[in-house]
């Protein structure tokens, strides 16, 4: 049932290999140039090796497959193409979850031949379209022009009637010609609505006012053939008299985009033409419908196939770039080399072999192993559940080559932090099954994902991380006993309020709510019941007048201890760092005095949080742990106060802790860089990032001054002892965040739903009342409490984890291992 509802999490991934980074070898591979098409194109779909280029100075544009390339990119070019015209058309790609393999040679040519095929009749149908429709909109316009003519001319007599022709023709005009006849002239076109205002005050000033203009607007949206928008127009006529003043105008209209059209000035002879362009548009429509149609049924042609194409022209061009770092040798076989995993060694070979037997070639292929003292790259195998949190991991850093890797531990550790500051049952279910049910659609979503958008990729991508946190809240809100600031009475009470001053109880016998009660536990009236509440916190705290001391102490104490759990957790991976490596030395002069020093300080501080809570009752004295610490270094070796004692001989505990604690510091400065000096050879070792056993290739050893050895040992010496305070400090933030968390939870609970549930108003006001008050406290609750409060956390989890926990053991100088991989390819991972 686990591996049905939950596939990706229990992939067969040897546990143990998510310790440390997978063992690669450097290897070599020669092909023949007939076999390396299809050798490449079976490595791409195993995805399990990293090239090295081969040809780093060699020009881009001077290497062996530059045109094949180009080739590719040319083809890529067609296919967008196709895209915007399919786009343009609105026409709906069909969802195809089937990844097509690349293509062979033969197949290749053909695919091309398709495309150029293709392209050429769709530019071709595309021109024919765009003068069809340009013919169209022009005898449309013309049409406009014929049916405004009888309004125009109705203007034009008005002017001859009105006397306005002598103002506009005087008996001798220069510039309109000298004499003239008193007959006045037009010009009747279309324009750019926009550019009406334009026209008009070029008219009047090209014609000192001797034109007269009259336009109108145009109801029927006229496009551009083009790129068909919609342009909004309007016809005009321009009067004028004299030859001059009409080119004047027509090189107007030519400079403003308008477009003049013959009208004539008889009635019968416009109803003729406007006849004529009615069955002309006829036909160009029938004519237009026709093309459209074969343009359509062209593009449902590239539809359904246009995403196979772009996935096999994109490996294509993967296969032929990759093949452009190998280098040719003088007996003409290709020279390839690249990191590979050593267990996927024999698959590489297997697939080597497969690739030559298809392209036929008598030359088998031939894969090597090279020993190398070059770092490899780190790989970590990862399931559904681990990628997200090694994301996180190689966020802050890669891990070194076959370094300890933290994303096994955070898989645990990172939620668990994040449920001590999230703590509320409440919020941590709602979180939980968001959580769940990206996870349980994780099918849906995966074949959908390059269509949503990118916050919520991102969501769907840490879906595990949003669930396992959800599921830690959940848990720490049963220890917290907190759900939306209230409390479960699941295994009953462990106090009874008998001889309590602030008791009170009303006529129902009930205990009055806004009473508070004082929680003490000495057994002077029966109060305490002596059996602890089962599990988690007692819900009668939450009447309690000391609930926020308790509970602040409480949380602050866990905070301490859960910090000194992690930050020692992380100081014993490094010593497993440090004797896989076999770094003696750092051993003993790193690892154990930082152990030592570490429990000498942090350590005594949380075994007196465990004394005092054993030992001390609310009768007792209860010196102050902060205070005690502190005096341990400020009142070395003076006796301790009475009401500062914990336990007897404390002061000559504490003494010797404090000389421990402070040796530790020189040894830690001194006794590694002493060593490394009287011993050369054990600083070769110690600072050797990786060494296979063999010789080193034409790479010289990096040495490093005794004067480098003691700064670097200074820096770390200086940064773990002041981090030893600054990070338990730091740890501090567990307690901060989940008081925050449950204040304004409760503040939220009070101040909006106790409010609206007590309304009072009268029976048909009440209900809508509550719903109204609900729905803004459900709203209030997901967007503060869990989206705000829950990313608050994330990032101080984060923060924990990458400099609390991480630097005790953790390096992260190592750079990912990226195989040639169609997969990573046509997800986008690989930039190159």
């Amino acid at each position: 049932m686990s591996r049905k509802y939950f596939p990706g999490c229990f992939s067969e991934v040897d546990m143990s290999k998510l310790l440390r980074s997978e063992e690669m070898t450097l290897a070599q591979i020669f092909l023949s140039q007939e076999a390396s098409y299809n050798c490449i194109r079976e490595l791409g779909e195993l995805g399990a090796v990293q090239f090295s280029d081969l040809n780093e100075g060699v020009n881009a544009f001077s290497r062996n497959y530059v045109s094949e390339i180009r080739r590719a990119e040319e083809m890529e070019r067609r296919l967008r193409f196709f895209a915007s015209e399919i786009e343009r058309e609105k026409l709906p790609i069909p969802a195809d979850y089937n990844v097509p393999a690349a293509p062979n040679p033969k197949d290749l040519i053909d695919l091309e031949a398709t495309l150029e095929q293709l392209e050429g009749e769709t530019r071709q149908i595309n021109a024919n379209q765009e003068a069809l429709l340009r013919n169209f909109y022009e005898l449309k316009e013309l049409k406009h022009v014929l049916n405004s003519a009888s309004v125009f001319f109705q203007v034009g007599a008005a002017i001859q009637q009105e006397g306005l022709k002598e103002r506009l023709t005087p008996k001798f005009d220069e510039e309109a010609g000298g004499n003239m006849s008193r007959h006045l002239s037009f010009l009747c076109g279309v324009i750019n609505r926009s550019k009406i205002p334009v026209f008009e005050r070029v008219l009047w000033r090209a014609s000192r006012g001797k034109a007269l203009l009259r336009h109108m607007e145009i109801e029927e949206a006229l496009k551009d053939p083009a790129t068909e928008e919609e342009i909004p127009k309007s016809t005009f006529i321009v009067y004028f008299q004299g030859e001059q003043l009409k080119m004047r105008v027509k090189k107007i209209c030519e400079g403003l985009g308008a477009t003049t059209y013959p009208c004539k000035e008889d009635w019968e002879e416009r109803r003729q033409t406007e006849a004529e362009v009615d069955k002309r548009l006829e036909e160009l429509t029938s004519i237009l419908n026709e093309t459209k149609n074969h343009r359509f049924r062209m593009l449902n042609t590239v539809v359904s196939s246009i995403n196979s194409w772009i996935i096999q022209v994109r490996k294509v061009k993967a296969i032929w770039y990759t093949m452009n770092k190998f280098k040719k040798t003088e007996t003409g076989l290709l020279h390839a080399e690249g990191w590979c995993p050593k267990i996927q060694l024999n698959e590489v070979d297997r697939a080597l072999k497969r690739g030559a037997q298809a392209a036929g070639s008598e030359v088998a292929p031939i894969l090597n192993t090279v020993t190398t003292r070059r770092t490899p790259p780190t790989y970590h195998r990862t399931n559904t559940l681990t990628k997200g949190y090694q994301a996180v991991i190689d966020a802050y850093g890669v891990a070194s080559y076959q370094e300890i890797n933290p994303a096994i531990f955070t898989v645990i550790t990172f939620p668990f932090l994040f449920g001590i500051m999230f703590g509320d049952i409440g919020h941590g279910l709602i979180m939980f099954l968001a959580g769940l049910y990206l996870v349980l659609k994780e099918g849906y979503f995966t074949k959908r994902l390059k269509s949503y958008e990118e916050i919520f990729s991102m969501m769907f991508h840490g879906r595990y991380i949003i669930m396992m946190n959800g599921m830690f809240a959940v848990y720490a809100g049963f220890l917290y006993n907190d759900i939306f600031s209230l409390s479960l009475n699941i295994f009953g009470f462990s106090w009874t309020p008998t001889n309590f001053t602030h008791y009170e109880k009303n006529s129902s016998h009930y205990i009055n709510p806004e009473a508070m009660y004082g929680m003490d536990p000495y057994p002077k009236g029966y109060e305490y019941k002596g059996n602890p509440y089962f599990f988690g916190i007692d819900p009668f705290w939450n009447l309690a007048e000391n609930k926020l001391t308790f509970i602040n102490s409480y949380k602050m104490k866990l905070a301490v201890i859960l910090g000194l759990i992690q930050m020692t957790f992380g100081l014993i991976l490094s010593f497993k760092n440090f004797q896989f490596k076999g770094k003696t030395v750092d051993i003993y002069c790193t690892f154990v005095p930082q152990m030592i020093f570490l429990q000498s300080l942090i350590g005594y501080l949380c075994f007196m949080i465990f004394f005092k809570w054993f030992t001390c009752g609310p009768r007792t004295t209860q010196p102050s742990l902060l205070i005690c610490l502190i005096n341990m270094f400020l009142q070395f070796g003076s006796p301790i106060e009475e009401h500062m004692q914990l336990y007897s001989n404390q002061m000559y505990i504490q003494s010797a802790l404090v000389v421990i604690a402070v040796i530790c510091v020189p040894w830690m400065l001194g006794a590694k860089p002493l060593i490394e000096h009287m011993y050369p050879r054990i600083q070769h070792a110690s600072y050797e990032q990786f060494d296979n056993d063999g010789e080193e290739e034409g790479e010289e050893e990096e040495h490093h001054s005794m004067v480098d050895v003691i700064v670097h040992q200074g820096i770390e010496t200086i940064e773990f002892t002041l981090g030893c305070i600054s990070n338990t400090a730091s740890y501090l933030r567990l307690w901060a965040l989940s008081l925050a968390h449950a204040e304004l939870s409760e503040v939220l609970w009070s101040m909006v739903m106790q409010g609206g549930l007590g309304m009072d108003i009268n029976p048909y006001v009440n209900p809508i009342a509550i719903v109204l008050t609900f729905s803004f406290w459900a709203v209030a609750t997901v967007a503060i409490l869990i989206v705000m409060e829950g990313l608050s956390a994330f990032l101080h989890a984060l923060r924990l984890h990458w400099v609390e926990f991480q630097n005790k053991f953790y390096k992260g100088e190592g750079h990912l291992f990226a195989p040639f991989s169609f997969e990573r390819v046509l997800n986008g991972q690989d930039e190159e």
